[in-house]
């Protein structure tokens, strides 16, 4: 369990629990705009995104929702609990009847998204993908903000259990996406 310390400087402390990290373990951080995730029992945080960040994944909500057949849900950060590791992707797009708990379960989840920053670049493209995937999670996509438009990479869990890339979009014109339900896209308008 996480304890925060007042020390003799008035410096913020705090002790790391005795074993794995667990989700209870989450609430007791900060709403401090960090990402703050356990992998495994281990704790990972990442630092608060940019403006350019945060209006690539409203504009991406903004799409999601507008395609979204009825019951279907569009949220941003909401957490994902997987059997040692609670995630938490930029945008998560649930079936529906989903539970509607805080923290998804992966059975409810069509699709998550990640928007990389240089900080979560690797973490978004090497890591987070697998732990998807090996939940049962069908489709991940990955937006690479980087350089003068947005660049939509869109994977489909294989026969595998592992994302294979279906496509990568970018630019203005409207392209048709089938997965989580058919939408239309064009990510050069995202910001």
């Amino acid at each position: 369990m996480v304890a925060v310390v007042l020390g003799q400087s008035s410096v913020l402390r705090w002790s790391a629990p005795g074993g794995a990290w667990t989700e209870p373990d989450l609430h007791l951080f900060p709403q401090d705009g960090h990402r703050y995730e356990i992998v495994d029992g281990s704790l990972h945080v990442t630092p608060p995104p940019d403006s350019r960040h945060e209006a690539v994944v409203a504009a991406v909500v903004t799409t999601l929702r507008g395609a979204a057949p009825a019951g279907w849900w569009v949220c941003s950060r909401l957490g994902i609990e997987l059997t040692t590791s609670n995630l938490v992707p930029d945008v998560t797009v649930l079936r529906p009847r989903s539970s509607g708990a805080s923290w998804s379960d992966p059975d409810d989840v069509a699709l998550v998204v990640e928007v990389e920053t240089p900080t979560s670049r690797r973490y978004d493209r090497l890591f987070k993908p697998t732990l998807y995937a090996d939940a049962g999670i069908a489709a991940y996509w990955r937006i690479d903000p980087a350089g003068p438009e947005p660049q939509l990479s869109v994977y489909c869990r294989g026969a595998d259990g592992t994302y294979e890339l279906e496509r990568t979009v970018a630019g203005a014109e409207l392209v048709k996406l089938d997965s989580p339900y058919p939408v239309r896209v064009a990510p050069s308008t995202w910001y």
